[in-house]
């Protein structure tokens, strides 16, 4: 029997999930966009303001913020919705993403700064990219203003967090996401479940 959630209304969250086996659950282009497109629909449903995503080959991250609550329901809906669609894309019947998700509550601004930090990271450190801005799948391009910000990404709120001016607040996130390169446990040491 699962523990039950506890969900903060308002709450900051660190949440994601693995493949069955750690598998990947990312096999192609349209497997992510997939994926992105089912995230935008849940988290217009359930009220929840994304503020940094991730996703790698074999498990994704997310930092997000409940309105009321809505997590526990939302990764329900977000990964048998897109374990659903992965499955009939390639053929498959098995289970797509292993143990249910897992979350960490993030209870101070730097504990979100850090956090997302970490999560635009997970590609650098997975020696993938060199350099945050390298990998396509997070939410760190959208952010820098390099692309287009998909409308469920709370870019504007997370450069508040750095400075009013766009462009100051860019440059100190830039700056900000650099010096965590190098970090390899994630910023809850206790929490095995997100390393990257």
């Amino acid at each position: 029997m699962y523990r039950p959630r506890i969900e903060a209304p308002g709450g900051f969250y660190h949440v994601g999930t693995r493949g069955n086996n750690q598998d990947a659950v990312f096999l192609t282009e349209t497997d992510r966009l997939a994926f992105l497109a089912l995230l935008g629909r849940t988290a217009r449903r359930y009220g929840w303001t994304v503020y940094a995503y991730c996703l790698m080959t074999n498990h994704y991250h997310l930092v997000l913020q409940l309105l009321e609550g809505g997590l526990s329901r939302g990764m329900c809906e977000l990964n048998g919705g897109y374990a659903l669609q992965f499955n009939q894309s390639h053929g498959r019947s098995n289970h797509v993403f292993g143990r249910r998700f897992w979350d960490c509550l993030i209870e101070t601004e730097a504990h979100l700064l850090e956090t997302v930090r970490y999560v635009v990271n997970n590609p650098v450190r997975a020696e993938l990219v060199d350099d945050a801005a390298a990998w396509r799948w997070s939410s760190y391009r959208a952010t820098m203003g390099l692309e287009h910000a998909p409308p469920f990404l709370a870019a504007g709120g997370l450069l508040e967090l750095f400075d009013a001016r766009p462009d100051v607040a860019r440059a100190a996130y830039a700056e900000h996401v650099a010096e965590g390169r190098v970090r390899r446990q994630p910023p809850y040491a206790d929490r095995n479940e997100a390393a990257a």
